[in-house]
């Protein structure tokens, strides 16, 4: 789960400040992350590639990706796998990584770009822009 509240605006960017939150039987944790709102556009070009990537055959490696981009702030890792995994990485400041194996049910994508759709407008960030300008 993520938690998440604007912090900043500068330049036509806005920054955001978020906690990633894991909760199990096992570890409980909170790791802050921050974001800004190019990273948002980020979250729907990785639910595409996923979606991509899940209609091809060959499926030697499983699709990896960050979010938001690594080496910032904490971040979250998708391993597209069976079954799919989320690792949060606090690397800058604890360097502990948590590993979350998930049972996703085949609407999670929908579901995903649902929850996307809601966090731009609870954030305020204008829904069409959901291809940013990130190469």
């Amino acid at each position: 789960m993520l938690r998440f509240r604007p912090t900043l605006e500068s330049l036509g960017v806005r920054y955001y400040d978020a906690e990633a939150v894991v909760t199990s039987g096992f570890v409980n944790g909170t790791v802050s992350l921050g974001f800004d709102s190019e990273d948002l556009s980020d979250w729907g070009r990785l639910l595409d590639a996923i979606e991509e990537n899940e209609q091809e055959a060959d499926l030697d490696e499983p699709f990896t990706a960050d979010w938001p981009r690594s080496g910032r702030t904490a971040y979250l890792r998708f391993i597209a796998d069976d079954p799919y995994v989320v690792e949060v990485h606090d690397g800058p400041s604890t360097q502990i990584v948590v590993s979350v194996p998930l049972d996703m049910r085949e609407e999670w994508i929908a579901e995903s770009r649902e929850r996307l759709a809601d966090a731009r407008a609870v954030l305020g960030v204008d829904p069409e822009d959901h291809h940013g300008t990130r190469p």
